[in-house]
């Protein structure tokens, strides 16, 4: 694989912008979801669920093996803290793949509307990952099982590329551990390429996770115990990363590190779920909640993604 260039490093990172305001939009608001005007207190859902920590991390992935493996028609991504739906969600809603099971779904603004609404919404979408989702067959809240599942999906299929992302806490399952050994009996030519990717971002819910305590070292003796070369990529740093994926390397298993609720108010365990727990009643946090959103530069976003579909006066916010 060849370097990647400037252009194609701002289109990744111009995604993953995106999908995080998506993510942040999907667990806070019921409406004015381009900030049209100025947010208040209306604008925010009644009761808020869902999970933002490993969200960042979940959107810089994706994006960056997008990026890499877009062409291949073979390629599955398969994700391990499932309770970061909003990022998924909002990945699956641009690749218009959410469109194709929920023609409500669509990617435009009276898409980007529902999508957000719905979300954690009686009768909507759940907090979760859930089998209603393209490409689910477990619940979110279930962790342990990416790597198996992901093997399992490579049995017999020499054609396929399985990107798998696990959680730092949810490589402690026993499940997830053992799932490791799997690289040793299934490595051949008979069945699929499987690209494991540990999110270390350091907690699980409140607390640090066990591989957030061990060194670079320790970390690095297990992965190579397992048969595989691990990489670590430092931070959601574009080029790096491209780099990495790009990099020929045998038995590859990424470590990847972000900060837990990475681009929020609140870092680490404060961030495991809702990071701002009453903005629809507290001024100050409305106020924090609304200069997040507006980080993303929301408008600027979605003139390129709605341009097919709907044209919008980005100046006045109306809709033409």
């Amino acid at each position: 694989m060849g370097a990647v260039g400037i252009a194609e490093i701002e289109k990744i990172e111009k995604r993953i912008r995106l999908c995080d305001y998506l993510s942040v939009a999907q667990l806070f608001l019921k409406n004015n979801f381009l900030l049209e005007r100025e947010l208040s207190f209306d604008d925010i859902k009644p009761r808020l669920l869902g999970h933002w920590g490993t969200c960042h991390g979940i959107n810089v992935a994706y994006a960056n093996l997008k990026s890499v493996y877009s062409e291949d028609p073979n390629y599955s991504f398969v994700l391990g803290p499932g309770h970061g739906f909003p990022a998924l969600n909002a990945n699956l809603w641009l690749d218009h793949k959410l469109e194709k099971v929920d023609s409500k779904a669509t990617v435009d603004l009276a898409g980007l509307e529902y999508l957000c609404k719905e979300f954690s919404w009686p009768d909507g979408f759940p907090s979760h990952a859930s089998p209603f989702t393209p490409g689910i067959i477990t619940e979110g809240g279930e962790l342990g099982y990416a790597l198996a599942n992901a093997y399992g999906l490579s049995l017999g299929h020499p054609e396929k590329t399985i990107a798998v992302l696990i959680g730092d806490g949810e490589l402690e399952t026993a499940t997830a551990l053992d799932s490791l050994n799997l690289h040793n009996l299934f490595d051949s030519a008979k069945n699929g390429k499987i690209i494991p990717f540990l999110h270390l971002n350091g907690y699980k819910i409140s607390a640090p996770s066990i591989y957030a305590r061990k060194s670079e070292r320790e970390i690095n003796e297990l992965i190579r115990g397992f048969g595989f070369t691990p990489r670590w990529i430092q931070g959601d740093d574009t080029e790096d990363f491209q780099t990495a994926l790009r990099e020929e390397t045998a038995a590859p298993f990424y470590i990847m590190q972000t900060e837990k609720g990475e681009g929020g108010p609140n870092a680490h365990h404060e961030a495991h779920q809702i990071p701002l727990k009453n903005p629809k009643t507290d001024g100050e946090e409305l106020k924090t909640l609304a200069e997040w959103l507006e980080s993303y530069q929301p408008r600027e976003l979605f003139q390129d993604v709605f341009q097919a579909a709907t044209t919008l006066n980005y100046d006045s916010g109306e809709q033409i």
